[in-house]
């Protein structure tokens, strides 16, 4: 399965031959199998008002309405904390479905598919003051009598006024609808689909999830993967049991530590700098060590590096990541001011990076900066406005055993005093917990021992990285043809699992 990927955006109005609005939501209306309800909160009833003004809605909608009273939407759906929420959205959908079948299954269940579209979404307020975005789903059988399936994705609006808000939503939605009832075979084309006759300026979709019997191979990471590849979304995120997040659900109210790689395969080394900063960030002032939220970041540079996304590759980065219990996050973001803008718009609470020795003295560089008017200086202006913290893991010179910290990196003459108030000022720490054993391995070295059969790469990964390697057969692994890989041995206090999603 060395299925490749090319990098496309959909910024524009094309459609790849998909219908328009209009027609998608009147070829919905002419399927006389679907039949459903639509319930819709905070933005009117703009998605349903497609299959009306189209014609043909009494051979779709079975029901449409809105709650918006806080009291009586808890009487219909139960008592909820936010009500802009997954959680409202899930208890949306399995009541109205449930409601359908109940109803209608007996009397026209051997020819109709039911389905539950639902919507709850904070569009911009009169003081334009407030969040906006959504969670938008639906709960439909793909066939009459069929298991139920289902898509939930998350929306931030774009636009500076309500009524553009309420039309973007009204046409997500349709291609949502429309996407479910004849994309479902091919879901890489119904997550493209869901901007046309949008583009990214108007609406992002940070978030998508496919579950239920019509969707039951497909890969939500890769889904992921693919929201930040088309430009939908600058960054996704899920969990190490390969759940799909909303980042800001998950960022909310926690202290963030990020380690940037690209993990071909995870290291000691990788494990060993999260366990030093972890150490080093729960003695910051305000943060709970059981509180912090550690993710390791792959940016799409990394994963483009050769033009095109490589879906077994990127599997086996997200997989061993996962054995380590880590929460992954996909990223646009190869500056590393606009990834701290990203987190601290999510999180109120400290951010820290974690990064080596070398990738500091790259950092400090001014020719990355070129682009920006006010170069390293606005850079770096940006990246600690909200006092972030860089912690640094040493670089061994395995040649003359050297090593280089924070204290002896040496910096261009231009950037050196700006490199010495950072760290007087303790926005760039040293870490001085880490395993000095781990310090030699390199993983692009490990990475050429597993795909020359060098038996030695076991000893510089993660017992259950390397259980995963070799059961998957990730990075090229071959079974040796001469003796069995000896006994895997667990270091103490490493291959633990180092953060929870949740």
């Amino acid at each position: 399965m060395n299925q490749i990927i090319t990098t496309t955006r959909a910024l524009g109005n094309e459609n790849n031959g998909r219908p328009n609005t209009e027609r998608k939501a009147l070829q919905v209306n002419l399927d006389q199998r679907r039949y459903g309800s639509f319930a819709e909160i905070g933005a009117g009833q703009e998605v349903v008002r497609w299959f009306f003004q189209v014609g043909g809605a009494a051979g779709t909608i079975a029901k449409s309405m809105s709650a918006y009273d806080m009291a009586v939407s808890d009487s219909i759906y139960g008592e909820c904390r936010r009500y802009v929420s997954r959680q409202r959205l899930e208890d949306m959908l399995a009541h109205e479905h449930q409601l359908n079948l109940d109803r209608l299954r007996d009397s026209r269940g051997d020819a109709t598919a039911f389905f539950a579209f639902a919507d709850t979404v904070s569009a911009r307020n009169y003081h334009g003051t407030n969040d906006c975005h959504g969670w938008m789903g639906i709960r439909f059988q793909a066939h009459p009598r069929d298991q139920d399936s289902q898509i939930i994705i998350h929306v931030r609006m774009l636009d500076n006024d309500n009524a553009a808000q309420q039309e973007a939503i009204g046409i997500v939605g349709v291609n949502l609808v429309y996407g479910a009832f004849f994309l479902n075979h091919e879901p890489e084309q119904l997550v493209e689909s869901l901007l046309d006759n949008l583009n990214r300026r108007r609406i992002e979709i940070d978030m998508i999830e496919f579950s239920g019997i019509a969707f039951r191979h497909v890969d939500n990471r890769v889904m992921s993967l693919r929201l930040v590849q088309l430009g939908y979304t600058d960054a996704a995120m899920f969990s190490a049991a390969g759940e799909v997040l909303q980042p800001s659900e998950v960022l909310y109210k926690r202290p963030v530590l990020v380690e940037r790689g690209s993990f071909r395969p995870v290291t000691y080394v990788n494990t060993d700098m999260l366990r030093a900063a972890q150490d080093k960030f729960s003695k910051e002032p305000g943060v709970e060590a059981n509180q912090i939220l550690s993710i390791a970041e792959i940016t799409m540079k990394n994963l483009t590096a050769n033009g095109e996304v490589d879906l077994r590759d990127f599997l086996a980065r997200a997989e061993t990541l996962a054995a380590c219990g880590l929460t992954v996050l996909i990223s646009n973001y190869f500056e590393y001011y606009r990834l701290a803008y990203y987190l601290a718009k999510h999180s109120k609470k400290k951010i820290a990076l974690v990064m080596g020795a070398g990738s500091l003295k790259e950092l400090m560089d001014e020719k990355y900066y070129t682009t920006l008017e006010g170069g390293i200086l606005e850079s770096f202006g940006r990246l600690f406005k909200n006092d972030l913290k860089l912690y640094i893991y040493p670089l061994l010179n395995r040649a003359n055993g050297e090593m280089t910290t924070i204290h002896n990196l040496e910096i261009e003459p231009a950037t050196k005093k700006l490199y010495e108030y950072l760290v007087e000022k303790g926005n760039i720490e040293a870490l001085d917990s880490f395993d000095p054993e781990h310090l030699r391995t390199f993983s692009r070295e490990v990475l050429q021992q597993i795909q020359s059969g060098d038996l030695g790469w076991v000893k510089h990964v993660p017992a259950a990285v390397a259980e995963v390697i070799q059961r998957r057969g990730f990075f090229g692994f071959k079974k040796p043809k001469v003796s069995p890989i000896p006994p895997l041995q667990t270091t103490p206090g490493v291959n633990v699992v180092l953060s929870s999603s949740k």
